[in-house]
Protein backbone atom coordinates (compact mmCIF):
# COMPACT_ATOMS: atom_id res chain seq x y z
CA UNK A 1 0.00 0.00 0.00
CA UNK A 2 2.89 2.73 0.68
CA UNK A 3 4.56 2.12 -2.31
CA UNK A 4 1.82 3.80 -4.44
CA UNK A 5 1.71 6.52 -2.10
CA UNK A 6 5.57 7.01 -2.98
CA UNK A 7 5.11 6.98 -6.65
CA UNK A 8 2.26 9.31 -6.65
CA UNK A 9 3.96 11.84 -4.43
CA UNK A 10 7.10 11.56 -6.62
CA UNK A 11 4.59 11.94 -9.51
CA UNK A 12 3.60 14.84 -7.86
CA UNK A 13 6.48 16.57 -7.24
CA UNK A 14 7.89 15.92 -11.16
CA UNK A 15 5.01 17.77 -12.53
CA UNK A 16 6.34 21.18 -11.67
CA UNK A 17 9.73 20.16 -13.48
CA UNK A 18 7.59 19.24 -16.79
CA UNK A 19 5.57 22.21 -16.44
CA UNK A 20 8.63 24.41 -16.50
CA UNK A 21 10.37 22.98 -19.53
CA UNK A 22 7.31 21.81 -21.77
CA UNK A 23 5.01 24.93 -21.22
CA UNK A 24 8.09 27.58 -21.69
CA UNK A 25 8.00 30.32 -24.39
CA UNK A 26 11.18 31.55 -25.66
CA UNK A 27 12.23 35.19 -27.01
CA UNK A 28 15.30 36.52 -27.64
CA UNK A 29 16.28 39.38 -25.01
CA UNK A 30 18.94 42.03 -26.72
CA UNK A 31 20.59 45.00 -24.92
CA UNK A 32 20.64 47.92 -27.36
CA UNK A 33 23.12 49.32 -26.29
CA UNK A 34 25.61 46.66 -26.11
CA UNK A 35 23.85 44.05 -28.33
CA UNK A 36 24.51 41.44 -25.43
CA UNK A 37 21.91 39.11 -26.84
CA UNK A 38 20.50 35.70 -24.89
CA UNK A 39 17.71 33.79 -25.42
CA UNK A 40 15.02 34.18 -22.20
CA UNK A 41 11.85 32.15 -20.89
CA UNK A 42 9.35 34.79 -21.20
CA UNK A 43 7.11 33.06 -19.67
CA UNK A 44 9.09 32.42 -16.51
CA UNK A 45 10.63 35.32 -16.07
CA UNK A 46 7.17 37.84 -16.46
CA UNK A 47 7.97 40.79 -14.48
CA UNK A 48 10.14 43.55 -15.73
CA UNK A 49 12.35 45.12 -12.59
CA UNK A 50 14.32 47.27 -14.14
CA UNK A 51 17.77 48.18 -14.71
CA UNK A 52 20.49 45.75 -12.69
CA UNK A 53 21.73 46.30 -9.54
CA UNK A 54 25.29 47.67 -9.37
CA UNK A 55 25.77 49.27 -12.65
CA UNK A 56 26.27 48.08 -16.52
CA UNK A 57 23.48 47.95 -18.85
CA UNK A 58 20.85 45.78 -19.13
CA UNK A 59 17.80 44.66 -17.52
CA UNK A 60 16.30 42.62 -14.21
CA UNK A 61 13.35 40.20 -13.93
CA UNK A 62 11.38 38.16 -11.61
CA UNK A 63 8.92 35.35 -11.84
CA UNK A 64 5.80 36.33 -11.01
CA UNK A 65 5.68 34.52 -7.29
CA UNK A 66 9.25 36.54 -7.03
CA UNK A 67 11.15 33.49 -6.18
CA UNK A 68 13.72 33.49 -8.97
CA UNK A 69 15.10 35.85 -11.23
CA UNK A 70 17.05 37.05 -13.91
CA UNK A 71 19.72 39.62 -14.98
CA UNK A 72 20.72 39.97 -18.04
CA UNK A 73 23.82 42.65 -18.06
CA UNK A 74 26.88 44.23 -19.98
CA UNK A 75 28.92 45.51 -17.57
CA UNK A 76 31.98 47.71 -18.46
CA UNK A 77 35.23 46.41 -18.48
CA UNK A 78 37.54 49.34 -20.12
CA UNK A 79 40.88 47.46 -19.36
CA UNK A 80 39.61 44.74 -21.43
CA UNK A 81 40.76 41.96 -18.21
CA UNK A 82 40.77 38.13 -19.02
CA UNK A 83 37.49 36.56 -17.58
CA UNK A 84 40.08 35.29 -14.72
CA UNK A 85 41.02 38.54 -13.80
CA UNK A 86 37.88 40.25 -13.91
CA UNK A 87 35.98 37.55 -11.52
CA UNK A 88 39.37 37.98 -9.23
CA UNK A 89 38.36 41.73 -9.31
CA UNK A 90 34.40 40.96 -8.38
CA UNK A 91 35.83 39.44 -5.33
CA UNK A 92 32.42 36.68 -5.81
CA UNK A 93 31.64 35.07 -2.17
CA UNK A 94 33.40 32.34 -0.82
CA UNK A 95 32.17 29.23 -0.79
CA UNK A 96 31.40 28.83 -4.90
CA UNK A 97 30.24 25.22 -5.60
CA UNK A 98 30.91 25.45 -9.38
CA UNK A 99 33.56 27.54 -11.16
CA UNK A 100 34.73 27.47 -14.74
CA UNK A 101 37.27 29.81 -16.34
CA UNK A 102 38.39 30.06 -20.08
CA UNK A 103 39.71 32.86 -21.97
CA UNK A 104 36.10 34.04 -22.95
CA UNK A 105 33.96 33.12 -20.25
CA UNK A 106 33.85 32.35 -16.28
CA UNK A 107 30.64 30.86 -15.36
CA UNK A 108 30.48 30.34 -11.00
CA UNK A 109 28.03 28.62 -8.89
CA UNK A 110 26.71 28.38 -4.94
CA UNK A 111 23.94 28.09 -3.08
CA UNK A 112 23.01 30.99 -0.56
CA UNK A 113 19.89 31.16 1.56
CA UNK A 114 18.10 27.99 0.27
CA UNK A 115 18.55 30.05 -3.14
CA UNK A 116 21.35 28.75 -5.95
CA UNK A 117 22.68 31.57 -7.33
CA UNK A 118 24.19 31.56 -11.21
CA UNK A 119 26.81 33.78 -12.66
CA UNK A 120 28.17 33.84 -16.30
CA UNK A 121 29.76 36.41 -18.01
CA UNK A 122 31.36 36.16 -21.30
CA UNK A 123 33.68 38.73 -22.44
CA UNK A 124 32.80 41.19 -24.76
CA UNK A 125 34.07 44.56 -26.59
CA UNK A 126 35.27 46.46 -24.01
CA UNK A 127 32.47 44.82 -21.49
CA UNK A 128 31.88 41.36 -19.90
CA UNK A 129 28.35 40.37 -21.10
CA UNK A 130 26.24 38.86 -18.37
CA UNK A 131 23.31 36.43 -16.93
CA UNK A 132 23.00 36.53 -13.47
CA UNK A 133 20.34 33.40 -12.21
CA UNK A 134 18.49 33.14 -8.44
CA UNK A 135 16.47 30.50 -7.80
CA UNK A 136 15.31 27.91 -5.09
CA UNK A 137 17.80 25.19 -4.32
CA UNK A 138 14.98 22.78 -3.79
CA UNK A 139 13.97 23.25 -7.11
CA UNK A 140 17.23 22.78 -9.22
CA UNK A 141 16.06 19.52 -11.30
CA UNK A 142 13.32 21.53 -12.48
CA UNK A 143 15.71 24.85 -13.62
CA UNK A 144 18.79 22.87 -15.11
CA UNK A 145 17.51 22.96 -18.37
CA UNK A 146 16.55 26.31 -18.17
CA UNK A 147 19.40 27.78 -16.77
CA UNK A 148 21.71 26.01 -19.56
CA UNK A 149 19.80 27.22 -22.24
CA UNK A 150 20.08 30.82 -21.28
CA UNK A 151 23.81 29.89 -20.68
CA UNK A 152 24.30 28.45 -23.84
CA UNK A 153 22.92 31.13 -25.80
CA UNK A 154 24.26 34.50 -23.79
CA UNK A 155 26.48 35.90 -27.11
Amino acid sequence: MRAPRLFIISVLTFIPALALAAETEWQRYVIPSTGTSVDMPVSIFTSDAGAPEGGGTGRRFFTEDRRADLTVQSVPNPANDSPATFLAKMRPPAGIIYKRITSDFFVVSSIRNDRIWYNRCNRGNGTLDCVLINYPAAEKRQWDSVVTRISRTLS
